[in-house]
């Protein structure tokens, strides 16, 4: 997973593409910037299930307090476009990091390629 080094106002660590989608919808993107952010989530969207549209409940705050989606490490083929991405935040200065995890919080949901997780009470980001 790649998230803010921040917590957002709900509490928990935004993940990549929420800060990019924070970008765009703030106008803040270049037009290749944004070119390729319509792109990518245009390709997420088709080759990556929505966890929402299995589960409206998932990110409900009040049900799954700071619910937040890692990929698997078996979904390369989704992890290897990440990059873009991680240029376009690092292009305005939106700190992130990358985080591994064996166990990064109750799984509140779970496909071929990624699970949503409540994070700990701990707060804590990294594996065992």
């Amino acid at each position: 997973m790649v998230s803010g080094a921040t917590r957002s106002p709900r509490g928990h660590f935004p993940g990549i593409f929420t800060l990019a989608n924070g970008l765009a919808r703030e106008g803040k993107l270049s037009d290749e910037q944004y070119r390729f952010w319509r792109a990518g989530s245009d390709w997420y969207d088709a080759n990556c299930p929505n966890p929402s549209h299995a589960d409206p409940t998932v990110y409900d705050s009040s049900l799954n307090p700071g619910a937040v989606a890692w990929f698997k490490a078996t979904a390369a083929h989704l992890i290897e476009r990440v990059d873009g991405y991680l240029q376009i935040v690092a292009t305005h200065e939106v700190a992130c990091e990358r985080v591994e995890s064996t166990d990064p919080g109750r799984i509140v949901y779970e496909d071929e390629v990624q699970v949503v997780v409540v994070p700990w009470a701990n707060g804590s980001r990294s594996g065992v």
